[in-house]
């Protein structure tokens, strides 16, 4: 327990970094000078860096072990985030949110491989959800804390002790996780294998159906909010919706809230009901598609504050929903290949973030001559598309995996979820 504790900390902090910009991109956009689409580039940047280096940080874990990975990804964020405290110029502060994205990539992998090593498979989906409820804490600080802090403190005073203290951090790593619990046998690596070997488990993760729907789980639940409070929420709420920054900063957190209060329901349930995981994920999508129809099509473009808080509320869900696709990639794969198929997972959302963000940015500069509420409404449009795609492919990998569970009973394999054969069900093959 205390290694898992001391674990999700660097995972507040990646969180604390990755979303920082949200509340500042304002500041930002004066600090450097840019317009919507350069500002979007910081997130895109980063967030691209991270799905990039899932699939290799998966597999880092599963052959250097956890501990030596979290470690180094404590030093990159924080040598990340000191660039960024001191960067002036656009290229230094790009690089520095490269920077960060490497170190961020590294962490979430990390954290759930030390709880496939120390927890029972039980209790996996239930622990991986309360670890992205705990990691969540970290957005919850860089919204009105984080506010308030650049206000009093400065840009770089506030980011430079951020940054200082996540490097720091790594010397607990160093001194206090261990990758196996006491006295277990760890399975044997080969650490000499060759990149064919190497692609070759990489391919299995990927081919292998339960992966591919935690892939397609995570794309489609996670992006919409996490899109939001990592850049274009603010800016949407202050200049499209009239709110003042404290309110825009207060109504944010409410996604943090949900994604807090979410998480550990979502994993009891779950771990209870295994059977309940997709349909409660086409039911999220389902309602998110609602939300946004309703915020798009308001009269006006100027949506009712008890009808934003109400949407933010119901979009704040997607970060414990997309957990269920690491439940998946746990189930669906031998324990030597979990970091590698959570990374492949993990890719999904940040693949869709990657490309929303990048959407917004290009279509608010399209759009740069209309009113704020009407080019936020064409620019979110994109995030409506990639909405729809997600919900699709979930849809399709969701009855393909069915299908490997009721071939693999058909086998008399051992299957991690009894589920009944329904009539929209493939046939059998």
């Amino acid at each position: 327990m205390f290694i898992w504790v001391t674990a999700v900390l660097v995972y507040l902090a990646a969180v604390f970094h990755r979303t920082s910009l949200g509340v500042a991109s304002l500041e930002a956009s004066q600090r450097f000078g840019l317009g919507p689409a350069a500002l979007g580039t910081f997130t895109v940047l980063q967030i691209g860096v991270y799905a990039l280096m899932q699939v290799p940080t998966g597999m880092l874990v599963d052959r250097y072990g956890a501990r030596r990975v979290l470690t180094i990804a404590a030093v990159l964020m924080g040598l990340g985030q000191l660039l960024f405290a001191f960067a002036t110029s656009y290229p230094l502060g790009l690089l520095a949110r490269a920077v960060l994205g490497v170190g961020d990539a590294m962490t979430f992998v990390s954290v759930l491989r030390l709880v496939a090593a120390h927890f029972p498979a039980r209790r996996y989906a239930a622990i991986a959800s309360f670890t992205a409820a705990l990691g969540a804490l970290g957005n919850l600080l860089s919204t009105v804390p984080l506010s308030l802090l650049l206000s009093s403190a400065g840009w770089t005073a506030t980011f430079a002790v951020a940054g200082a203290a996540t490097a720091l951090y790594s010397v607990v790593l160093v001194l206090r996780v261990r990758d196996n619990p006491i006295g277990a046998v760890p399975e044997p690596v080969d650490r000499t294998e060759s990149l064919r070997t190497v692609l070759a488990q990489v391919s299995q993760a990927w081919r292998t159906p339960g992966t591919r729907l935690g892939f397609w789980v995570h794309f489609s639940t996670m992006f919409a909010p996490a899109m939001l409070g990592l850049l274009w929420g603010y800016p949407y709420l202050v200049q499209a919706q009239g709110l003042g920054t404290a309110a825009a900063g207060l109504l944010l957190s409410l996604l943090v809230m949900g994604a807090i209060v979410g998480g550990p329901i979502v994993g009891g349930v779950i771990s209870a009901h295994p059977e309940w995981r997709i349909p409660m994920v086409v039911g999220y999508l389902v309602a998110a598609l609602g939300v946004w129809a309703v915020l798009l099509g308001w009269p006006g473009g100027h949506v009712p504050l008890w009808l934003l808080v109400a949407g933010f509320g119901v979009l704040s869900f997607g970060g414990p929903a997309s957990t269920i696709g690491f439940a998946l990639a746990r189930d669906y794969n031998p324990l030597r290949r979990v970091g590698t198929a959570t990374g492949v997972v993990n890719v999904g959302g940040f693949v869709a973030i990657t490309v929303s963000a990048l959407a917004v940015g290009l279509l608010l500069d399209v759009a740069e001559s209309l009113a704020p509420a009407t080019a936020f409404r064409l620019a979110f449009l994109s995030v409506v598309a990639v909405l729809v795609l997600g919900l699709w492919r979930t849809s399709v990998w969701w009855r393909r995996a069915r299908a490997a569970v009721f071939d693999a009973e058909s086998r008399g394999e051992e299957v991690p979820v009894q589920i009944r054969r329904r009539s929209w069900d493939l046939a059998p093959a």
